[in-house]
């Protein structure tokens, strides 16, 4: 789970840089896992589905081999690209290709993880255990932009930490094969669809609400008056995120006027400030203030709205760094307001459905949100963070308008 997860995310703290070097246009670049994140949100509940029915070793390991296909053939074109055996434009368009791979088979591997984890727990154990195994999802979120500064290596320069994380998801993948008993038969427990791992993207928890449901998952519409509302915030919190992130690389690159390959620290110091923001929010001012899912929304909105904004006027690698800490801590409270509150919304009989409603809306805000935030940027490199942060100030407001009082959130 955290190989996925990292050698996703470090492709694409690499990619901005790597586009420019390679002299394709930026909205290119934000294609590219916009596709991929459009093939797992389609395929990932029928690998859900049939990790049920099939041997969940067969499905992680048709998961981590696709994965270490898809980043080993990253590779191999980016890399192509760069020592100019073929054209920027060329490389890119096999760079997708290549990425609908990861898409297409890499969501095989979460629910079957869930589903053997939860084989090998009781009940009391099993909610804990799977929080366990979508922190290193998460985890792999914040380690692999954090790492990739590490693996821009000789010759092949930016396109080399997509041959170091194919490294890491073969050794894996020889791992899993050779040591992960089976589990075929096993029928009583299930996993769940997972969302698409992105930076900024930490996971929101439903996908275990999901997998640790009774019985079979009941139908509720995504406009049921109960859960409209904080779908509503889940939406604009997703999409928001989905823009700025994806398009800090080029802005990091731009407003230092730094070359592509120097610029790889600075991107990397900026993502990792961020991640560390979320994770004070959500492991330590969340349990310390112990906040009503309403009372996270709206000051997760303000907070969130007024990082986007600083990102936009910010013109020193400190005040992006601080202004993305931040958005990210006002991000580090609206996500876990949007799950809870929509759990709270309704009975326990409906937990599982509003998870994979909650799951959906997250990963749904990864296919379109990279390439609105990075075609507006290249409209005008403020305008992303300006557009995202008036988006998240009005979600405020409607949170205290719209947003009913509810319970703490656990």
């Amino acid at each position: 789970m955290l190989t996925i997860a990292a050698g996703n995310t470090a492709l694409q703290s690499v990619l901005p840089a790597l586009g420019r070097s390679l002299g394709v246009r930026d909205s290119a670049v934000a294609l590219a896992f916009s596709v991929s994140a459009l093939v797992w949100v389609v395929v990932a509940p029928a690998w859900a589905r049939r990790s049920d029915r099939s041997g969940r070793k067969r499905m992680v390991a048709i998961g981590i081999a696709g994965f270490t296909l898809s980043v080993i053939l990253c590779g191999v074109f980016l890399a192509a690209g760069v020592l100019g055996w073929i054209g920027g434009t060329a490389a890119m368009v096999a760079f997708i290709l290549a990425r609908i791979i990861y898409g297409g088979f890499g969501a095989a591997a979460p629910p079957a993880a869930q589903a053997m984890v939860a084989a090998r727990t009781g009940r009391e154990e099993r909610t804990r255990a799977l929080t366990l195994l979508a922190s290193a999802f998460g985890l792999g979120t914040i380690l692999g932009p954090a790492f990739a500064p590490f693996f821009v290596l000789p010759l092949v320069g930016l396109a080399g930490p997509a041959f170091v994380f194919a490294g890491f998801g073969a050794v894996v993948l020889w791992l899993v094969l050779r040591h992960l008993s089976d589990d075929t038969l096993e029928v009583t427990t299930k996993g769940a669809a997972t969302s698409y791992p992105s930076i900024g993207g930490e996971g929101t928890g439903a996908s275990i609400v999901a997998a640790t449901a009774e019985g079979p998952p009941r139908e509720i519409k995504l406009t049921d008056r109960r859960i409209w509302p904080w779908m509503v915030v889940g939406l604009v919190t997703g999409h928001a995120q989905a823009m700025t992130s994806q398009a800090i690389g080029f802005l990091v690159i731009d407003r230092l006027g730094l070359p592509p390959i120097e610029a790889q620290q600075a991107i990397g110091i900026v993502l990792m400030t961020g991640a560390g923001a979320t994770l004070l929010a959500q492991w330590g001012v969340i349990p310390l203030l112990d906040l009503s899912p309403r009372s996270l929304a709206i000051w997760g909105g303000i907070s969130a709205a007024a990082g986007c904004a600083l990102i936009g006027v910010a013109g020193s690698l400190y005040a992006i760094a601080v202004a993305t800490g931040i958005a990210s801590l006002g991000f580090g409270f609206l996500r876990p307001a949007f799950t809870a509150g929509a759990s709270l919304a309704v009975g326990a009989e409906e937990q599982g459905a509003v998870a994979g409603r909650t799951t959906a809306v997250n990963g749904a805000a990864y296919v379109l949100g990279p390439s609105i935030g990075v075609g507006l940027y290249e409209l005008w490199g403020p305008l992303p963070y300006l557009v995202a942060g008036a988006a998240l100030f009005v979600l405020a407001g409607y949170a205290i308008v719209s947003l009913r009082p509810s319970a703490r959130a656990e």
